[in-house]
């Protein structure tokens, strides 16, 4: 690789590392609001709701397509983060007040 496509490189990669920063303060507000929901349920079978998951990840296709994102790559970051939250949901359930 050339040095200046090395040098434009780092430049990109400075940018997707400043990204990914504003993506961890995105998460961190999404999982307050995911143990807020939480708080709500009163039993563990209230954690997965599979038409509330199809509904999301439909409206994410849309968006994508609007916005012009390959839908497979949105697809694949919301059923990871679906799945994650609900994990996250299943092992603090018997924890909330």
């Amino acid at each position: 690789m050339s040095p200046l496509k090395k040098e434009k490189l780092n430049k990109i990669r400075k940018e997707l590392d400043k990204l990914d920063d504003s993506l961890i303060k995105i998460i961190k507000k999404r999982t307050n609001l995911v143990k807020r929901v939480l708080g709500l349920k009163e039993k563990k079978n209230q954690i997965v709701d599979q038409k509330r998951i199809y509904l999301i990840l439909k409206n994410i296709k849309k968006k994508s397509i609007k916005h012009k994102i390959d839908p497979k790559i949105t697809n694949k970051i919301w059923k990871n983060m679906i799945y994650a939250y609900i994990d996250f949901e299943k092992r603090n359930f018997n924890k909330k007040k």
